[in-house]
């Protein structure tokens, strides 16, 4: 049962649902505690109806739905996430777990972050829990037991803005300059159904780039293009 005092942490749910509505909590709880639902014996909230309520909050931050999706994939995999990458830039593959026993990993997000940096200067940044948690989704729904191509991660403001010089077409304040978008394909998998899986978390942005094989993901509002 959730109170005044009820944290998120507590609850296990994706760090993506709790970093969206941790600075709501209050206000949900004092809308649900003066309104009565339908099909509801009393205002006290279950985590399941408080979920539902609260899902249109987390949709506004792009990461709604798919924390029940990603909570019973977690659950599947032992309560493991990994992902399994391989960068065309670099030609670095790596097998990482960044998230285990209801906990995220320092020093597997760390080793991910070095994987995903910006491979024209070398800078790292730490990459999203978020989006991270989008990629192992969208892999588990794909079925997909190769490693995945990472097209792009982390990308420097100084990378970013000589490509925009270059009119490569990238946007000004991009997503994958705060560590927060990923570009990356399938190999063997059609690329529109990679498009329509990653769609269908209503997650985050998603661009389709058909002529250069990949699909970009990031943790901003749910949006696609492309």
């Amino acid at each position: 049962m959730l109170g005044s005092s009820t944290k998120l942490a507590e609850l296990h749910w994706p760090i993506a649902v709790q970093r969206t509505i941790e600075p709501n909590l209050s206000g949900l709880l004092l809308l649900f505690q003066n309104h009565r639902y339908s099909g509801m014996k009393n205002t006290n909230l279950s985590r399941r109806h408080f979920i539902a309520a609260a899902s249109g909050v987390a949709f506004a931050a792009g990461f709604g739905a798919p924390a029940v999706a990603l909570a019973a994939t977690t659950k599947a995999s032992n309560n493991r996430r990994q992902l399994a990458m391989h960068h065309i830039h670099t030609g670095e593959s790596a097998t990482l777990v960044y998230f285990d026993n209801g906990h995220y990993l320092d020093d597997g997000i760390a080793e991910i972050s070095h994987l995903l940096r910006d491979f024209r200067t070398n800078e790292v940044i730490a990459m999203d829990r978020a989006v991270l948690d989008q990629l192992y989704l969208l892999n588990s729904q794909l079925g997909f037991a190769k490693p995945m191509e990472i097209i792009g991660g982390y990308r420097s403001p100084k990378t970013n803005e000589k490509l925009r010089q270059e009119g490569r077409g990238v946007a000004k304040r991009s997503y994958h300059m705060k560590g927060q978008a990923i570009d990356v394909a399938f190999p063997g998998t059609s690329l529109a159904k990679v498009r329509q899986a990653a769609l269908s978390m209503k997650a985050g942005g998603v661009g389709y780039y058909p002529k250069s094989g990949f699909i970009h993901l990031d943790s901003g509002p749910f949006r696609s293009w492309g």
